[in-house]
């Protein structure tokens, strides 16, 4: 889900050095502006000439045989103000940018090849830059978050195996509220660990799925898992048929924590997922879609909440430095957790309206907050 083009972030993101690209040619500032595109090749990256400050849109066309990635950045710091993802071969782009007074260079990223950066120019007769913009996320430098993600997502799993193991003997001992309890405290450690379901590849379809896309619903065979569990706990199933189940789920979790250890989370995992993990909290928990009988979507968007902060956690050494919004972020989350832990427990049906329209409002204006995490902590080529 990488953004194919636009003025990074969110308003208010600040510059911070990370390198230097001292020495590059530089064009007087009072060269007129060039009309027509600014062209791009293997070679050249930026055939251009000092733009007006402010907010305005360049047209940017590859040359080259070859897609492109484009930025435009600040060659003393490396800070990004704009980019484009792909630019075809003999494609042109718009490129939208807020530019204040300063030297800007174009960084091209070949897809085959090293990044280079262009000719700088430097814009005058304007205001202080205004910004949003971005200083870039290397590889290297989400080396550790993702470890330490890895290592939460390890300890959630053997947590989790545990809780699966005292579940299936609930169930085959006939308890069906102590299986109801069980559960959902299983249920709810999964749902913690949001930010590495890609990397569980077919086992999150196996464990968590649902019906959706299942010809028989709720009696297909390939509908597995704690919500086929779910379904059939809270509807009466037999318990002696729901045993298979159970033993199915346990199997399942205790195969996947085991295999984690050779996993790998995505290095575009942690941020898309900072945003998605409460997106789809608003699209399937608080509709309901999800529940097969537990009456504990609130639950799970506690849960869920939990790992939005666990993925935060980890990325915070990142953030800092780069997202002047994180402390509002983190006071919208803690605003967030409050009003859901004042319903956790209740089913959707039984808020009030109120209380229905808090927890929604809450939860739609924290994936907006959160949505500038995915931009910020895109690993960017930059040499």
């Amino acid at each position: 889900m990488r953004r194919s083009v636009g003025i990074l972030g969110a308003a208010g993101f600040v510059a911070v050095v990370v390198g230097t690209t001292a020495g590059l040619p530089s064009i007087p500032p009072d060269t007129p502006v060039r009309a027509g595109p600014i062209g791009v090749s293997r070679s050249v990256c930026g055939d251009w000439t000092a733009p007006p400050p402010g907010t305005q849109t360049l047209q940017v066309r590859n040359n080259a045989a070859v897609a492109m990635e484009v930025e435009v950045i600040d060659p003393a710091s490396g800070t990004v103000f704009g980019e484009l993802d792909g630019v075809g071969p003999g494609t042109t782009r718009s490129l939208p940018v807020d530019l204040g007074d300063g030297g800007y260079a174009l960084r091209c990223v070949p897809d085959d090849g090293t990044p280079f950066v262009g000719a700088t120019v430097r814009v005058t007769g304007g205001a202080a830059r205004p910004g949003p913009a971005v200083v870039p996320v290397t590889d290297a430098d989400l080396l550790g978050p993702l470890k330490r993600y890895h290592v939460y997502v390890a300890d959630g799993l053997g947590t989790l195996a545990g809780q699966t193991a005292v579940l299936d003997r609930s169930v085959h001992s006939g308890d069906r509220e102590a299986a109801r309890r069980d559960w959902l405290t299983a249920h709810l450690t999964y749902e913690r660990l949001g930010a590495a379901y890609d990397a569980f590849g077919d086992s999150d379809r196996a464990l968590n799925g649902t019906t959706d896309g299942r010809p028989g619903g709720a009696r297909d065979p390939g509908f597995t898992g704690f919500h086929r569990l779910e379904n059939g706990l809270w509807h009466d199933e037999s318990l002696d048929r729901l045993a298979e189940v159970a033993d199915r789920l346990d199997a399942d979790v205790r195969d996947l924590a085991a295999a984690f250890a050779d996993a790998q989370i995505g290095q575009n995992d942690l941020g898309l997922r900072a945003h998605e993990i409460m997106e789809n909290t608003l699209q399937f928990e608080l509709t309901g879609r999800t529940d097969y009988g537990s009456g504990s979507a609130l639950a799970t968007a506690g849960a869920n909440l939990t790992g939005t902060r666990a993925v935060l956690d980890v990325l915070r050494p990142l953030l800092a430095p780069r997202f002047p919004g994180l402390p509002d972020l983190d006071a919208w989350i803690g605003r967030t957790g409050r009003d859901l832990g004042a319903v956790e427990g209740k089913p959707l049906a039984e808020l009030t309206r109120r209380q229905r329209e808090r927890v929604d409002a809450d939860v739609s204006e924290l994936t907006e907050r959160l949505a500038p995490i995915a931009a910020i902590t895109e690993p960017r080529r930059v040499s």
